[in-house]
């Protein structure tokens, strides 16, 4: 019989709010995490002006919420802070050159005649420069605070009807449905996987943070020696990025138990993210190093390492690079943690402990979810995403039997509650359920 992977206590609620198409990715990423699994309640909003109402349902129910941009966060502390920690998924990143791509695949539009909102300008005049392509006729309104949806949409058109664009980009879905309806070609740019895995784990901490105070931000510092790197650290030179994405590899390695985030800081460190608490789990209570040993094995060279803590995120980051500067002053081999206090903690390397494999769970729930997903593929049906209706039809059960199955599945861990499908037919519309299958281990 199946059973279920235990997972690690799921203390942290991350309430998702944005439009449909947004909550299904950020749930199809957070899937992807077994070690530590995440739990969502999630909330539609299809446009930024209802991110507060929605924020506000959930409120009771989730540590922390996760908005699908700036706008819609901007929008949902409009009338005063929430009553729970809130982040937002950052605009531009590696979305930008993805868009530009799908653009000039598709022929949607012509990359350098374009309008482009959200994304700072910046972001956009160094990806063109690095595709090499002129930005005479690219227009761009960065996010702020003051911008509306309705003033996004008044630039595209303003320079669409002026026949200065073929068309615009565009990181608002309401948009871009208005865009479509108005004849405006268009492209929705949707943050990258890495973008949302980032996010959802910064999410997790500020939960964390919130609850427990062995969850406080710790943050990490790891500088690759001057020695290691070529006389020019551009972004062209190909040594200089494999051996940056060799480093980053070695840190995920360490970071995946940490349920750290990893950040390129600049030309030659990167920037971990993580709690107290996790990095107590991910380095024997403070025993060993974190990621000394990792970096030696893939790399063959020794990196500087230093830990921060602090009351403030910028006290931790301060304290961070006082300990790093230390671990690249003494003679290797060790990492430095400095707390609020100031005062140095040698942490010595030593060698890696596998973490422990998670106890098999067997429970009525697993059972019951393995009966569900049995009849599903049975019928044909590979989706995993099904309502009370559904689940009582395959069991054979009524719609309250189904329904109380259903909250037992949210309960246990095992499925997350989604936004109802948008039907035609009068009365509230189910409530859909994704089920976690991947939770199950033969």
């Amino acid at each position: 019989m199946d059973a279920v992977r235990g997972p690690l206590p799921e203390a942290v609620t991350i309430g998702v709010i944005g439009a449909d198409r947004f909550i299904h990715r950020v749930a199809a990423v957070a899937r992807e995490e077994t070690r530590t699994p995440y739990r969502l309640v999630t909330g539609a909003a299809d446009r930024e002006v209802d991110a507060r109402e929605r924020a506000m349902r959930l409120v009771g129910d989730v540590d922390v919420l996760l908005f699908s941009g700036p706008l819609s966060y901007d929008e949902a502390m409009s009338d005063g802070p929430l009553p729970v920690p809130a982040t937002f998924v950052p605009t531009g990143g590696v979305a930008l050159p993805t868009a530009l791509l799908r653009g000039a695949l598709t022929g949607a539009v012509d990359p350098a005649r374009v309008s482009i909102d959200s994304a700072p300008e910046r972001d956009v005049r160094e990806t063109y420069a690095e595709l090499g392509l002129p930005t005479d006729d690219v227009h761009v309104l960065e996010y702020r605070e003051s911008v509306t949806a309705e003033q996004f949409l008044a630039f595209h058109r303003e320079h669409y009807d002026a026949g200065r664009t073929s068309g615009a980009i565009t990181t608002v879905p309401w948009l871009a449905e208005q865009l479509s309806e108005a004849g405006i070609p268009n492209i929705t740019m949707a943050p990258a996987v890495m973008t949302l895995r980032a996010t959802l784990r910064t999410a997790r901490l500020l939960g964390s943070g919130a609850r427990l105070e062995d969850s406080r931000i710790a943050i990490v510092i790891v500088r690759l020696p001057d020695s290691a790197l070529p006389n020019r650290t551009s972004s062209s030179n190909y040594w200089y990025q494999e051996l940056m994405l060799s480093l980053h590899r070695a840190l995920l390695h360490d970071a995946r138990r940490m349920d750290a985030a990893v950040l390129q800081r600049d030309e030659n460190s990167y920037l971990v993210i993580t709690t107290m608490g996790s990095l107590r789990s991910g380095t024997d209570d403070l025993a060993r190093a974190p990621f000394l040993a990792s970096i030696r094995a893939a790399l063959s060279l020794d990196a500087g390492v230093g830990i921060g803590l602090g009351m403030t995120t910028l006290e931790a980051e301060e304290n961070a690079q006082a300990a790093v500067n230390l671990a690249v002053a003494s003679s290797g081999g060790l990492a430095y943690l400095v707390g609020p206090h100031g005062n140095p903690v040698p942490l010595p390397e030593s060698a890696e402990n596998p973490a422990p494999e998670p106890e098999p769970v067997a429970d009525r729930q697993a059972e019951m979810l393995q009966e569900i997903i049995g009849l599903l593929d049975t019928s044909g049906d590979d989706s995993r995403v099904v309502d009370a209706d559904r689940v009582s039809r395959l069991q054979g059960v009524t719609l309250r039997t189904a329904r109380r199955t259903l909250r037992g599945l949210v309960d246990a861990g095992l499925a997350w509650p989604m936004p109802p499908a948008r039907v035609q037919k009068a009365g509230r519309p189910p409530v859909r359920y994704q089920l976690l299958d991947e939770r199950l281990i033969t």
